[in-house]
């Protein structure tokens, strides 16, 4: 990094904050030392915190409030009630230009409603989208929306489809991207309604990207595309799925290789695979979400993340703003869409 960053930190979102948040800082600090942070929470509880970790206390400032998003209230009541929440002051912070992003572990609802009406959205998007990468058996893919958005049209599908062909071609590097449908089947009469009209749309399109088509559940860890495309309910519930089945997998690993004295020493043996095969497997090492379609750089961290977690969802928001991924989106998408022909203005409203 050529000049020092500073991260707005929802301090008081997440099952485990403020503790997961100090100790994320703390653990982030050695990786990043060109970052500050700006704490928006209870200084009554960060102050010990920061006490116990020296360099977190070094790098942090803290903004103080009492007031905090609960993981049960509904986004237009957090919209119109929590001004003063740790979480709105937090984005605040990134529109008012005293940080260059902002993070939270709260309540995802809200933090879209919140994020939407202060940063705006980027032209021809209407909804932002929850997108991340992950593991595969080829490489890495991209997935969204991942919990932003429940119940989605075909102009939002659409429009999801092309925010995750630019994040894929300026986070993963791919020339490229293939993009697909998450559905039931591949065939084109499966699917509701929204789902095949959204095909429709991205097979006949001007627009000069790859679609492959619809893929199954089975699609995403094979890395069938580059790009999996869904409605937040159905994306949220798949990426739990693959999070509880890669800890069930861990689990039994775990158990298998200490059931006798033989597996044991295959284990030392095996300790080099062994580690790599948890850091492939391990959710925490892809926590930290992009918000994308917005006018700012805002990442959702897991809300059950733990200290080192929310470290790597800090490492994801300073990449995201060293890279100018959220200004090159920008670039892409309306180098994309003034790339069709008349058929672009329909398939982005």
């Amino acid at each position: 990094m050529t000049k020092r960053l500073t991260l707005s930190l929802d301090a008081m979102g997440g099952d485990q904050a403020p503790r997961m948040v100090v100790e994320g800082i703390e653990i982030a600090a050695g990786r990043l030392p060109d970052v500050d942070y700006l704490l928006v929470g209870d200084e009554r509880r960060l102050m010990p915190l920061l006490d116990r970790f020296p360099k977190a206390k070094s790098r942090a400032q803290i903004i103080h409030t009492d007031a905090a998003v609960a993981d049960e209230d509904k986004a237009a009541s957090a919209l119109r009630n929590g001004r003063g929440t740790s979480m709105r002051l937090a984005i605040n912070a990134v529109a008012d230009g005293r940080a260059d992003a902002v993070i939270s572990a709260g309540n995802t609802g809200a933090l879209m409603a919140m994020a939407k009406f202060v940063f705006k959205m980027l032209p021809g998007i209407d909804r932002p989208a929850i997108v991340t990468y992950f593991p595969t058996q080829r490489g890495a893919s991209v997935m969204l929306d991942l919990g932003a958005n429940v119940e989605c049209d075909a102009d939002n599908l659409v429009q999801f489809a092309v925010m995750g062909e630019v994040f894929a071609r300026n986070v993963l590097g791919v020339m490229q991207p293939s993009i697909g449908l998450l559905n039931v089947g591949v065939e084109g009469f499966k699917g509701h309604d929204s789902l095949r009209q959204a095909s429709t749309i991205l097979r006949e399109s001007a627009l000069p990207i790859k679609f492959h088509g619809f893929v199954e559940g089975d699609d995403i860890g094979e890395g069938t595309v580059d790009v999996v495309v869904t409605d937040g309910f159905t994306g949220n519930v798949a990426l739990k799925t693959a999070e509880g089945t890669a800890r069930m997998i861990g689990h039994f690993l775990r158990e298998a290789l200490n059931s006798s004295a033989m597996s044991k020493v295959g284990a030392v043996l095996a300790k080099g695979a062994l580690s790599e095969f948890r850091a492939h497997m391990d959710p925490r090492h892809y926590n930290g979400a992009m918000l994308v379609g917005l006018n700012g750089i805002c990442v959702k961290s897991h809300g059950s993340t733990d200290e080192l977690g929310f470290a790597n969802a800090i490492s994801v928001a300073a990449n995201l703003i060293t890279g100018r991924v959220n200004e090159r989106i920008k670039e892409d998408l309306e180098h994309l869409i003034s790339g069709g022909s008349a058929q672009t203005a329909a398939t982005i409203p």
